[in-house]
């Protein structure tokens, strides 16, 4: 009798190693693959809307929406919640220890926050995830966000340091239980959130060249998820949306066009052709004609929208966005970038499937002529290759890079819409604003700038 009105196929207490392949499968499918990238790739002008709610949306239309992302953020904390129940299971004194599984929980929690908060701002963390303890809980600032998001990786390269992880070889989806790799991409991270910082913290750029040494050594190291199917719950986001069942993003006028201008070969591993001639046509950002790519107007990605698509993996972080990170820092710091330059453009034309002959030619005749007179024009070259090179699997790390630096020009008109402009963050979702309306930041999302970018 004791067993009545519960479900036993939804136990309320799992092994924490149980939960791990839900944490990597989420961050990758929900946090990195889905909406937030969608709308990233649509603002920095990569893709471009022609049809539905990504045709409102270059045309600025209804983006105020609080229900807009109500997925993406309750996806978010749903998974800082099954985080939270793995760290607290295997910290020491919890009731399952476990140093390299604790570590890589607060590598992905990190990832997370780190998502979350450059997408939102301020947002709900020292009283987060507290159940009906604490349904009101308060909005942090960026900057204490920030703080957090480093102790986590700084926590988690302490515990994964020496640890085995052997046994989590099954449930870790991304390095099967390497805990060696699993501090590279803490590292790697590190970089990448020091960068963002770089506008507002004066040792940024010296923190970031400290971290590039102890990240990733190859490719093969990098922060990818590739454990996707060819079925139809178990493909790539970005396949099944954009190009299986709906259609609505195309290639971006913006992207082919600096491509274009460069002669660059990743054009045909980037863009598929509208017809049997090889043509590719790209959609004008925000002036798309409304009508579906599949009638032949515009080109989809190759990447993640043609027929072999389904499982093409999705980066975290790549080993090319941490030699670009590289690249950035040694250029700020009026050092020689340009093998690092070099060696990032390199990574990036292998990881699409060129070669790195081909790199270095694309390299001395397109890209050399264009650095060295200044900080100014070198900065424009590198954070535009960096652009080319993040095409749509990366494209929340590329809306990040645009916030920060302005490079490379945007051709919307609707930016230069007075009741518009640019999306400048997300906003707060409905869920939030309805059930914790006290404590949610009023916010203009076309000129209210989040902390790190002012």
């Amino acid at each position: 009798m004791d067993k009545i009105n519960k479900d036993l196929n939804d136990p309320t207490n799992v092994p924490a190693a149980t939960e791990l392949p839900t944490a990597i499968i989420q961050t990758s499918f929900g946090t990195t693959g889905t909406d937030l990238a969608w709308y990233a790739s649509l603002f920095v002008e990569q893709s471009a809307g022609a049809d539905e709610q990504f045709y409102d949306a270059d045309r600025r239309s209804s983006l105020t929406a609080a229900s807009l992302v109500d997925n993406s953020w309750n996806a978010i904390y749903d998974n800082l919640m099954v985080l939270k129940d793995i760290r607290d299971k295997t910290a020491a004194a919890g009731p399952e220890p476990n140093p390299a599984l604790l570590g890589m929980a607060q590598v992905l929690t990190a990832y997370n926050l780190a998502v979350a908060t450059d997408m939102w701002g301020d947002i709900p963390w020292s009283e987060a995830l507290m159940g009906n303890e604490n349904v009101h809980p308060k909005f942090d600032s960026q900057q204490d966000i920030y703080k957090s998001i480093f102790d986590l990786l700084n926590n988690a390269i302490s515990n994964l340091s020496g640890a085995n992880g052997a046994s989590l070889a099954a449930q870790d989806f991304i390095y099967g239980g390497n805990t060696g790799k699993w501090v590279k991409a803490a590292w790697s991270l590190k970089a990448r959130y020091f960068m963002h910082l770089q506008r507002v913290v004066p040792t940024a750029v010296d923190s970031v060249l400290a971290c590039v040494p102890k990240g990733f050594s190859g490719a093969s190291d990098a922060f990818i998820f590739d454990k996707y199917e060819a079925t139809q719950i178990g493909s790539n986001p970005w396949f099944d949306f954009t190009y299986n069942e709906r259609g609505d993003l195309v290639v971006g006028k913006t992207l082919y066009d600096l491509m274009t201008a460069r002669n660059d070969p990743r054009i045909t591993a980037y863009f598929e052709p509208v017809n049997s001639a090889g043509k590719i046509s790209a959609a004008p950002n925000g002036d798309a004609d409304r009508t579906r790519a599949g009638n032949g107007l515009y080109s989809y990605s190759a990447i993640t929208a043609s027929d072999n698509s389904a499982t093409v993996a999705t980066p975290l972080m790549s080993y090319h966005e941490l030699l670009f990170l590289q690249t950035e820092a040694l250029a700020r710091k009026g050092s020689d970038f340009v093998p690092a330059f070099k060696a990032a453009i390199e990574a990036n034309f292998v990881f699409h499937g060129l070669t790195v002959a081909a790199a270095d030619t694309y390299f001395t005749s397109e890209v050399l002529p264009n650095v060295g007179t200044s900080l100014s024009a070198n900065l424009q070259e590198i954070m535009t290759q960096k652009y080319i090179a993040m095409y749509e699997q990366e494209s929340i790390e590329v809306y990040n890079d645009y916030r920060r630096t302005g490079i490379p020009t945007m051709h919307n008109p609707n930016n230069d819409v007075a009741s518009f402009g640019f999306p400048q963050r997300f906003p707060y979702p409905s869920s939030e604003v309805t059930a914790n309306p006290s404590n949610v930041p009023g916010v203009n999302i076309f000129k209210d700038k989040i902390w790190w970018a002012k």
